[in-house]
């Protein structure tokens, strides 16, 4: 695996794929500038190195050249975070670009403008990457937020390299993925939350051979709950995927994998965060009421395996934590990991949703590693080769 310790960048220009896909508010404002601060590590060593760097993202999904799109926005906070001015270029390709590329002197940083408003970039087209290769010496991926998408920029772009090698943040995201599922530590434990089980199905499969526990929590556990003949009221069920479900309990069984389901659920009379609620058996919920958190019982009983854990996955919320009255399981489950990796465990979290409750119960630093990107590392879990990763492979 190249990573930019096995390269000296003096006098060298890196083009950089990052993912600065940050979220804005209606004033074009950063809100969460995780992205970007990960990024940083990998750009002060090209810098210190007596390299130049020129930075590509996308930001959103703009139809065309969408003003509000445009990493322009950005700018600044780009600016903020790495302590020195970052020149732009008002496109990702043409002459006016490569010309800026061109002139950038040792020390100086160029970010060029969204790669998505040209439709090339979605499209893997072989001339765009070739166009963008024009504005580096050495290719370096860092953006694991897009490393499962064989675009442009990241996966096409690296035939044009000689030179090409993977980012701090790309190689410490293998890296972790990596501890968690090739871990000689026993037991490992996998907890799985989120809405539905059909999004889930081909990582609980893909696992079963790595873990020694499944928890599993948030909507999908009523597909688990309906299939094994619970009554599980007016709450969220995928019924086309109960044998599925029953499968996969099945197929933990063979592989002497313990599964765990919620016991209790915390159900409300709408879904609304102003519901009126209590608590029952997960097997046992008559309408009009629906389960939107796990219990007190199923919060002890996790609780207890995730402290007998060496390490953790942990993947989508409980319940429906943006609604406070049903946020206590995910905020307990966080905690539980957080006190388990105090003690020695390893915890990886991963998922936009599962890395929002951690940052909105302030658990970010009480983990072992957060990953920075939800899709790229759930298909990482499914087995599957990245086209980002297996480019700087090749």
């Amino acid at each position: 695996m190249k990573t930019l310790s096995d390269y000296n960048f003096k006098n060298k220009k890196a083009l950089i794929r990052v993912d600065f896909n940050v979220p804005l508010n209606d004033n074009f404002e950063v809100t969460d500038d995780t992205r970007i601060k990960a990024a940083k590590p990998t750009i002060e060593k090209i810098i210190k190195d007596g390299g130049a760097v020129v930075l590509m993202s996308h930001l959103g999904r703009p139809k065309g050249k969408e003003e509000k799109f445009s990493l322009q926005h950005i700018l600044s906070k780009v600016e903020e975070i790495l302590g020195q001015k970052v020149k732009f270029s008002a496109d990702c390709i043409g002459e006016e670009a490569i010309e800026k590329s061109k002139n950038l002197k040792s020390g100086e940083i160029l970010l060029l403008e969204n790669l998505r408003f040209h439709a090339e970039e979605k499209e893997g087209d072989q001339n765009f990457a070739k166009e963008l290769a024009k504005h580096g010496d050495i290719y370096v991926n860092d953006a694991f937020g897009t490393a499962h998408r064989a675009h442009a920029s990241t996966a096409i772009i690296a035939d044009f390299f000689q030179e090409k090698c993977f980012g701090n943040l790309l190689a410490k995201e293998i890296n972790n993925l990596d501890k968690v599922l090739n871990s000689k530590e026993k037991p490992v434990t996998a907890i799985l939350g989120g809405a539905k089980v059909s999004s889930k199905i081909t990582v609980i499969e893909s696992i079963l051979d790595k873990i020694d526990n499944l928890i599993i929590g948030g909507g999908m556990i009523f597909t688990f709950i309906k299939a094994q003949g619970g009554n599980i009221g007016n709450s969220l069920v995928e019924s086309e995927y109960e044998k599925t479900a029953l499968t996969i309990l099945q197929k933990a069984k063979d592989k002497n994998v313990k599964v765990y389901l919620p016991i209790d659920c915390i159900v409300a009379d709408k879904f609304a965060a102003d519901a009126n609620s209590h608590v029952e058996e997960v097997d046992k919920i008559s309408e009009p009421w629906m389960g939107l958190d796990i219990g007190p019982e199923s919060i002890k009983n996790f609780a207890e395996v995730i402290k007998n854990s060496k390490i953790l996955l942990w993947n989508g919320p409980m319940g429906v934590f943006e609604f406070d009255n049903f946020s206590g399981g995910t905020k307990a489950i966080g905690l539980a990991v957080a006190e388990a990796t105090k003690n020695g465990a390893y915890s990886l979290v991963g998922g936009g949703d599962s890395v929002a409750a951690a940052k909105k119960f302030g658990m970010e630093d009480k983990v072992s590693y957060i990953s920075t990107g939800g899709g790229a590392m759930l298909e990482m879990l499914e087995g599957k080769t990245l086209p980002g990763i297996a480019a700087i492979q090749k």
